[in-house]
């Protein structure tokens, strides 16, 4: 009952701060943002989850610039497309990046409950679960507060997204949240910054080969992912991910 107690103070901590933080510094610029917060939380208890996709590098190059020490976590499912994780290695070695952090899925969890490597057929929600939601929530378990590089204009589903926000006992920072298609193409065209290969081909929202397909015209970015599907979230951007830390291994 204490430990319960305990956990519940904690949350209502993060959530009280969170929405300090969003009242106070939510509409800085992203740069100031990430240095802000870097000062707030330390390279100890900060991090940022990069899936290294259409639009990864803006938000990588930022933290470069400012702390290229600072833990990037990345989450191998074992699905991705080739192309992004020669993306992932080449921006890495690009920006000096000397973080990076592999997170993978329990091979206990694949033997029992996807063995064959076709979950993602006949249930993508625990396809997802078990290759993204488990090893994100081991990923941020040491952590104070992570960077996502989630954009208001991704989805329907992301219009209200705040720059700070409370996770269980945790803050999520987006930093890139108020910015546009306009802006991302702005800043990679100033900076020259490498773009994933399969956005020349349509893909404007990257995850797993099997559940991702270029955008068509006139839709949103994140449309390509579990095409037609209620599905829109893999469920590591979802508010009750540190739910999943109580069902983990850890």
């Amino acid at each position: 009952m204490l430990a319960k107690l305990k956990q519940l103070s904690a949350e209502e901590e993060a959530a009280i701060e969170a929405a300090a933080l969003e009242a106070r510094y939510g509409q800085l610029e992203p740069q100031d943002i990430i240095t802000f917060s870097i000062g707030r939380f330390g390279l100890q208890g900060l991090g940022a989850v990069s899936s290294f996709g259409a639009d990864s590098a803006v938000l990588l190059h930022m933290i470069a610039r400012i702390d290229p020490a600072l833990q990037v976590i990345f989450l191998d499912t074992g699905k991705h497309f080739g192309e992004t994780l020669q993306y992932r290695d080449a921006l890495s070695a690009d920006f000096g990046l000397r973080n990076i952090t592999v997170f993978e899925p329990l091979a206990s969890s694949l033997r029992e409950t996807d063995p064959e490597g076709e979950l993602h057929k006949s249930n993508t929600d625990a396809c997802c679960n078990i290759r993204k939601v488990e090893p994100m929530a081991r990923a941020v378990e040491p952590l104070a507060a992570w960077f996502t590089g989630r954009k208001r204009f991704q989805a329907a589903t992301r219009n209200g997204l705040p720059v700070f926000e409370a996770v269980g006992p945790r803050i999520r920072i987006n930093p890139l949240a108020k910015w546009t298609t306009a802006d991302l193409a702005a800043y990679m065209r100033e900076h020259q910054l490498r773009e994933n290969p399969l956005v020349a081909y349509g893909y404007l929202s990257i995850g797993c080969f099997p559940c991702t397909q270029p955008v068509k015209e006139g839709e949103d970015a994140r449309s390509g992912r579990w095409a037609g599907q209620a599905k829109t979230e893999c469920g590591i951007h979802l508010s009750d991910l540190d739910h999943s830390l109580t069902a983990s291994s850890l």
